[in-house]
């Protein structure tokens, strides 16, 4: 078995990515043994969310520096839900729900991870355990050696307390326990003598240390990373349009590319250093090269690139990134196929036009921006266009009796109307 990359936890650092560990003995070990660690996937969508990469990413920088990560599905844990970082009981999940959430889980964790070989990952569901355990044995063995008073004190815990309208079911407060057990069962069943979480779960993961130090009599440590939020506090990962997912079904690569192109300043130098591969020497360059010329935006677009490919593969990166010139550097949007446009404008305000409407007064100009709410009437939607500043899919247009004919229209399906710089809408056309 090949030694372990001692530089793993001074690249974790020289990264951001290193918060809080339970003892300074961990580096030793990490830099002198094969380490097997763990991270939890809560199961409450389909699909992980970009904020979660951070977390994949840190079971594949653990493998990639020699030692086996375990990627742990809720199967049991998320029948409960983890209190931690909520403000209020969360709705419980169906069997069948989170059947299909941890299978879609699964999926997604089965690209990222290498199966094989001595450090071979491993894909667990704690329900295997936590389904099977009985009440009364999980009471008088692991319960008895939580303090209630301890458990109390917690953010978590204490915030839904103090807040009489939300408080608190047994279910939630019962998280912890279940959490430290599932430690004590990997570390049963595969030597796992580390856990790895965002910061908030720092006291879920201090519990497992515990319990295995109480009941084993070995040592086992804990490491946390930030968790990944954006400079004004907010959590990263949500678009205009809800949570940025890793499957392509919910968000797809082009959407994924514009949220990370959109990327604010004050934040890109530190999600190069997360959710990116990139080594610190080369954002080093990359950031001041950006800070010379920030309007070219090579750092949100190298930012951009990386991640897409990762998630999605280099074809997938190389159709968003060609989509996202077409559009936005005066390319020729009749070049784009279908899926590339369908892609580019599912989130934009869409109205119907009938087929048997094109080339009628139905489908002129100035009747197409009062139906796509861009002008109040027709006659005030004609002196719009003889102004200027109006275009159909980017090539203007000045003629107030111009009529949308399907010559018009791109991949036959529709056409895009824009009046100044922000205010788009699609004609879809049945």
């Amino acid at each position: 078995m090949a030694s372990p990359d001692p530089k793993f936890l001074e690249d974790l650092r020289a990264r951001g990515l290193l918060h809080q560990m339970t003892s300074p003995t961990l580096a030793e070990v990490l830099a002198r043994e094969p380490t097997t660690a763990y991270i939890g996937f809560d199961p409450t969508a389909p699909s992980l969310h970009i904020g979660s990469l951070l977390q994949v990413l840190a079971l594949v920088r653990l493998q990639r520096a020699g030692h086996r990560p375990i990627a742990v599905v809720g199967g049991g844990t998320g029948l409960i839900g983890d209190p931690s970082g909520k403000s209020a009981e969360r709705s419980l999940l169906t069997p069948e729900v989170l059947a299909a959430n941890l299978a879609g889980i699964r999926r997604q964790l089965e690209r990222f991870l290498d199966f094989d070989g001595p450090q071979g990952a491993v894909l667990v569901d704690n329900f295997e355990w936590l389904g099977r355990m009985p009440l009364m044995e999980f009471l008088r063995d692991i319960g008895k050696h939580f303090s209630v008073n301890a458990l109390v004190a917690r953010d978590a815990v204490r915030d839904r307390l103090e807040n009489r309208e939300q408080g608190i079911s047994y279910t939630e407060f019962s998280y912890v326990l279940l959490q430290a057990y599932d430690f004590l069962a990997l570390y049963d069943r595969f030597g796992c003598r580390l856990q790895v979480g965002g910061s908030d779960q720092w006291g879920n993961i201090v519990s497992g240390t515990d319990l295995i130090r109480r009941l084993r009599g070995a040592e086992s440590w804990g490491l946390t990373q930030p968790l990944v939020l954006k400079s004004d506090g907010t959590k990263f990962g949500k678009s205009e349009q809800g949570n940025v997912w890793l499957d392509a079904a919910l968000t797809s690569p082009y959407a994924m590319f514009q949220f990370l192109l959109n990327t604010d300043d004050a934040d890109v130098e530190r999600l190069l250093r997360y959710l990116t591969f990139v080594d610190n020497g080369s954002i080093d360059s990359l950031l001041e090269a950006h800070r010379a010329q920030p309007g070219r935006r090579e750092a949100q677009r190298t930012l951009a690139r990386e991640v897409v490919a990762y998630v999605h593969g280099d074809a997938a990166r190389a159709r968003a990134e060609r989509t996202t010139e077409v559009l936005f550097g005066g390319g020729d949007w009749t070049s784009l196929a279908e899926a590339d446009l369908m892609d580019a404008f599912a989130a934009s305000p869409t109205t119907r036009l009938s087929a048997d409407a094109l080339g009628t007064a139905d489908a002129a100009l100035a009747a197409l921006l009062v139906g796509a709410g861009l002008a109040p009437s027709r006659g005030q939607a004609r002196q719009a266009i003889k102004q200027g500043g109006l275009t159909l899919n980017n090539q203007p247009v000045a003629d107030e009796n111009f009529v949308v004919t399907r010559e018009h229209l791109l991949a036959g399906l529709f056409a895009v109307i824009r009046r100044g710089k922000k205010s788009w809408h699609v004609v879809r056309v049945d």
